[in-house]
C-alpha cells in the first residue's frame, strides 16, 4: 500500500524537519490493527551527507561549550521529556505495539540515562598529579570525538537512542540518529524536545532510512564513532565495516548484537517467584527484547513442577491493543516478523520439542488484522535444536532440563551468545559461584532481566557485543571521548641544557 494521503515521516537536520528529496519511502504500520499509519522517508547518500555536514559544522562550537552549560540544556530536555512522557509512550505503542505501561517504562529508563548525563561536569573530571618530578605536573583530558552516530533497533525506539544521544552530546560531540524504519516517529519527538531545550542546531540530527543510510554513515570520513544495537549479523557487519575504513581517524564502533538469555531455576528456588519472573521476562513486550528470557533451564527435580506451573500462566496471558490497560501483551511489530516467529515454532515441532502451549492463530476481537501471536511454551528442548540455538525475538519460551548446577553453567557457557542470564536460588554459595563462573555480560540473581542502571553500563560477552566498551554509564563516557595526557613545566623551572633521559619521579 502506498496511499499518497498518508503523512511521511521525514528527516531532522540542522534544527528543522527536512522533506526527503530522494523519493524512496516505506510503509509504517500500526501493529494492533494491521493498517498502514504513515510512510517513512528512506535517505539517499546525499541526504546523509547533508546531515553529516550539519553535525560537522556544529561540532567545534559545541565541543568548546562548557560542560556545565551542556548539562543545563540536558536538564531542560529531561524536564520536557517528563512533561511529554505519555505522548512519547503513545508514539511507541502506536508503531511498535508494546503495551502502554511498558512503553512508559521504556521512557523512564531512557530518562535515567539523561539524568546520569546531566552530571557531565563531574563525569569529565580526571586525575591530576602535582610535581611528578623536576617541577612537572601531569593530568588527563577527555575530549570529544566530533560527529558521532547511533543506529537503533525497533524494539526500543526511545530508550536505546537515549542510551547514546545524551552521552554523546554531554561529552561535547554532535550526534546523528538513524532510527529503525519500522517505528520512526519517536525519533522526531526527541528531536523536537532537544530543540525546545535549546540545543544548538546541528548537534542532534535524525536521518530516517535503511541500509543505504547505514552504509553511507559508516563510510563517511567525518563520522568518528558509531554505536549500534540490533541483531548479531548486522552488529558484526557494522563492526567489520568500521574496521575496514581507512584514513587518519579509524572509525570507533560499539555494536551490541543478539542474545539467547537463560533463566536457571534451582530446586531450592522460590517456585512462585521464578514462575512470575519467567512470565514477565519471556512474554513482556511480546518477547521483543534483547534481554528477554527465552530459555528456562530447569535443574533436577524442579523441572516437572516448573512446567506444570508455567502452562496455565502462559495460556492466561491477555492479548490486546497496547493502549488498553488490561492488556499484558501486544502484537509483534510487523506481519513479516510474526511469520518469522511462527516459522521457529513450526521448526521446533518438527525437531521433536513438545509444544505445550501453541500461540499461533491468536486473534483479538476488533483487531483481527493485527499482528498478534499468543505465548508459546516448549518443553524437552535440546541444545542442537534451532529454537534453542537462535534468537527468536518473540513470545516463545523453551524449557531445557539439566541434571545439576554444573550442567546448567556448561549449557550457558557453550552458547555463542552471552548477553544476559539469571539464576533463581535460595543458596548464597550457589549464587556466588554462578555469578563468577558464568560467561555472560549481565547477570541477575533472583532478578530476571538484569539491565544495569544508568550509572553502570550495558553489554554482553561473546557474539552479543562487538567492540571494546559497553553502552552508557562510565563506559559510555570513555566511548564518546578521547583520552589525552598532559605534562607541563613552566620556563622558569627548566634547567639549562638538553635532557636525554626519561623523566622519572624524584
Amino acid at each position: 500500500m502506498n496511499d499518497l494521503s498518508l503523512a511521511t515521516i521525514q528527516h531532522f537536520i540542522n534544527g528543522r524537519i527536512v522533506p526527503s528529496a530522494g523519493g524512496r519511502c516505506q510503509d509504517v504500520f500500526n501493529p494492533a490493527t494491521g493498517d498502514v499509519s504513515g510512510r517513512v522517508a528512506l535517505a539517499s547518500v546525499d541526504e546523509v551527507d547533508s546531515a553529516v555536514a550539519a553535525a560537522s559544522a556544529a561540532a567545534p562550537a559545541w565541543a568548546n561549550t562548557a560542560p556545565l552549560k551542556r548539562a543545563r540544556i540536558l536538564f531542560k530536555f529531561k524536564d520536557l521529556m517528563e512533561r511529554n512522557q505519555d505522548a512519547l509512550a503513545a508514539a511507541i505503542t502506536h508503531e511498535h505495539g508494546k503495551v502502554f505501561s511498558d512503553a512508559k517504562g521504556e521512557v523512564t529508563r531512557g530518562l535515567e540515562i539523561v539524568e546520569f548525563a546531566c552530571g557531565i561536569p563531574q563525569l569529565l573530571k580526571t586525575q591530576h598529579t602535582d610535581n611528578i618530578g623536576g617541577g612537572i605536573d601531569n593530568w588527563q583530558l577527555r575530549q570529544p570525538l566530533g560527529v558521532t552516530v547511533g543506529i537503533t533497533p525497533f524494539n526500543f525506539p526511545v530508550m536505546v537512542p537515549l542510551w547514546m544521544a545524551p552521552m554523546a552530546i554531554a561529552t561535547g560531540n554532535s550526534f546523528i540518529l538513524k532510527p529503525s524504519e519500522r517505528d520512526p516517529s519517536p525519533s522526531l519527538l526527541l528531536a523536537d524536545l532537544f530543540k525546545q531545550a535549546g540545543l544548538p542546531d546541528g548537534v542532534f540530527n535524525v536521518v530516517q532510512g535503511d541500509k543505504v543510510a547505514v552504509d553511507a554513515l559508516l563510510q563517511h570520513s567525518e563520522v568518528k564513532a558509531v554505536s549500534f544495537v540490533g541483531s548479531t549479523p548486522i552488529a558484526e557487519y557494522i563492526y567489520t565495516e568500521g574496521a575496514r575504513r581507512k584514513g587518519a581517524y579509524p572509525l570507533r564502533v560499539q555494536a551490541l548484537g543478539g542474545a539467547k538469555n537463560h533463566l536457571v531455576v534451582m530446586p531450592d528456588a522460590n517456585l512462585e517467584l521464578a514462575v512470575d519472573a519467567l512470565i514477565g521476562a519471556a512474554y513482556g513486550s511480546a518477547g521483543e527484547r534483547c534481554m528477554a528470557i527465552s530459555v528456562a533451564v530447569a535443574v533436577g527435580s524442579v523441572a516437572d513442577k516448573l512446567v506444570e506451573a508455567l502452562i496455565p500462566r502462559v495460556r492466561a496471558l491477555k492479548l490486546g491493543n497496547g493502549m488498553e490497560s488490561e492488556s499484558e501483551m501486544g502484537p509483534l511489530v510487523t506481519a513479516a516478523h510474526r511469520q518469522k516467529v511462527e516459522a521457529y515454532i513450526d521448526d521446533g515441532v518438527r525437531a521433536g520439542a513438545q509444544l505445550l502451549v501453541d500461540g499461533r492463530g491468536a486473534t483479538v476481537a476488533g483487531h483481527e488484522r493485527g499482528f498478534f501471536l499468543a505465548g508459546s511454551l516448549f518443553d524437552g528442548v535440546q541444545p542442537q535444536m534451532k529454537i534453542y540455538r537462535e534468537e527468536i525475538f518473540g513470545p516463545v519460551l523453551c524449557v531445557v532440563r539439566v541434571p545439576d548446577f554444573a550442567a546448567a553453567v556448561a549449557l550457558i557457557n557453550t552458547h555463542e551468545f552471552g548477553n544476559g542470564v539469571a539464576l533463581f536460588t535460595s543458596d548464597g554459595h550457589t549464587a556466588r559461584e554462578f555469578s563468577r563462573r558464568v560467561e555472560v555480560g549481565m547477570v541477575g540473581i533472583n532478578v530476571p532481566i538484569p539491565v544495569p542502571m544508568a550509572w553502570h553500563s550495558f553489554g554482553g560477552w561473546k557474539r552479543s557485543l562487538f567492540g571494546d566498551t559497553h553502552a552508557y554509564g562510565e563506559e559510555g563516557i570513555r566511548f564518546y571521548t578521547r583520552y589525552k595526557s598532559v605534562m607541563q613545566r613552566w620556563p622558569e623551572t627548566i634547567s639549562k641544557g638538553a635532557e636525554f633521559t626519561m623523566p622519572v619521579a624524584q
